[in-house]
């Protein structure tokens, strides 16, 4: 069956024609959906609430079970190609099942299947094959065939083809870039070829030469339109021991965790972003209340000028440092919880922060005094005597700082690591254990 009713579907594209796919693709993208909703929108929403109030320990809490859905939510992988390409052979070979299995994909003369079939992909933890009709098929305009296969929820594709790199291969891979995926291109039925050609010319029939011809078309036709650094597999879904399909395996091996990640960076980086709004919105709240702060200390202050700090003032920082910091819930009792989240020990967490440690004194050569002297050199020079308002003004806006600036620390990525089994080798290591074996595939 031909691919398409326009003979064009069946050459190779010129350049000329991908200039104009990529003007085309530009406008439909302005209003297509590139990516899939990695965390729901009722979850942000309840973090960013959580942050807005400046509880971090429930912000926290919520981030972990976000990251959780998204460690066991499936990824998706489209496989498309021309009918008669031997896209359904293909996923059953993928899938470890015979022709005549009941869970094989569908395969047939004629592709009477115009809607897209998912395969659960067993060799793999939540991985599920999309088995797509090609766009030939469909008969459908490029943008109306993108949404009506929902391109926006696969976390990568395999393109399928068993000869020349058609129009439509060059539609659906530029597609597929622009939405800012990852594909890998096979080439099918390289037994036949082999076949064919060694009847045709038995005497100079070299099976390297053949295969290397194959790929350096390929890669020549990916070159042309800028997707040199696509992966290219020629493989037959019949002979699975032969050619590329056990690297293609190897490589899925290697790189599926690597998108599973990939989600998690997503997340963490659109998160971080809001996260810092709401803590500088609310560090911003609290600093205008520092002066006023400063103004009534000063009225009970015995000098003007700041000599030495008393017990008293001393007891006055710890409060407000004590308020800062129960405000963003960086409070002992809060580490305590944000530390099992972390799956790490206090003192751990601690380490990583500022504001636990502002009123200590670690080293033996210093007093608190000259350790607080030192924060306040960072605003101004002690030598010129500051008045008392000024200096409480200056620690109490440190403190504050420091105390926004250990809440967005606590908000990054890597301390999240831990929290589930999120990170680029889980799922290697899953799959590891599952088939029995120690060793990481080769490169």
């Amino acid at each position: 069956m031909s691919q398409s009713s326009s003979s064009s579907s069946s050459s190779t594209p010129s350049p000329a024609e991908g200039g104009d796919l990529v003007s085309s693709l530009d406008k439909l993208f302005k209003d297509f959906k590139l990516e899939s909703e990695v965390v729901s929108q009722e979850a942000i929403t309840l973090i960013q609430s959580h942050l807005e109030k400046g509880d971090l320990q429930r912000a926290v809490s919520a981030i972990s079970d976000a990251l959780r859905d998204i460690d066991n939510a499936p990824l998706n992988i489209a496989v498309i190609g021309e009918s008669g390409a031997g896209t359904s052979s293909f996923i059953s070979a993928l899938l470890g099942v015979g022709q005549d299995d009941k869970n094989a994909a569908y395969t047939g003369s004629l592709e009477i299947n115009l809607e897209r079939t998912k395969y659960e992909y067993k060799k793999f933890p939540n991985v599920m094959l999309w088995d797509l009709p090609s766009l030939g098929t469909t008969q459908l305009p490029l943008h109306e065939y993108l949404q009506k296969m929902k391109f926006g929820e696969y976390d990568f594709f395999i393109v399928i083809s068993a000869t020349c790199f058609k129009e439509n291969d060059l539609h659906l891979t530029m597609a597929i870039r622009k939405m800012k995926k990852h594909f890998y291109f096979v080439r099918t039925k390289v037994d036949v070829d082999l076949k064919n050609l060694r009847k045709l010319k038995p005497s100079t029939f070299n099976k390297d030469e053949v295969l290397q011809r194959i790929r350096n078309y390929y890669v020549t036709q990916l070159e042309k339109a800028n997707m040199g650094d696509t992966n290219i597999f020629l493989v037959s879904s019949l002979e699975l021991s032969d050619f590329d399909f056990q690297r293609l395996e190897t490589t899925l091996l290697r790189e599926l965790p690597i998108h599973k990640h990939q989600k998690h960076h997503i997340f963490m980086q659109y998160l971080s972003t809001v996260a810092e709004v709401a803590i500088d919105e609310r560090r911003d709240s609290l600093r205008k209340k520092v002066w006023l702060e400063a103004l009534k200390a000063g009225t009970s202050a015995s000098s003007l000028f700041m000599g030495s700090f008393s017990d008293n003032d001393m007891e006055k920082m710890e409060e407000s440092l004590s308020f800062y910091r129960s405000h963003f819930s960086l409070d002992d009792a809060s580490l305590e919880t944000i530390a099992k989240d972390f799956n790490v020990s206090v003192q751990k967490l601690k380490a990583n922060l500022m504001s636990p440690h502002l009123l200590s004194v670690e080293k033996d050569d210093e007093s608190l005094d000259e350790k607080l002297l030192g924060y306040v050199e960072k605003f101004c020079p002690v030598s010129a005597s500051p008045f008392y308002v000024e200096m409480i003004f200056y620690l109490q806006n440190y403190f504050l700082e420091c105390v926004a600036m250990d809440a967005k620390v606590l908000l990054r990525e890597d301390n999240f690591k831990d929290v589930v089994g999120s990170g680029p080798n889980s799922l290697l290591q899953h799959v590891r254990n599952d088939n029995g074996k120690s060793e990481t595939p080769s490169s």
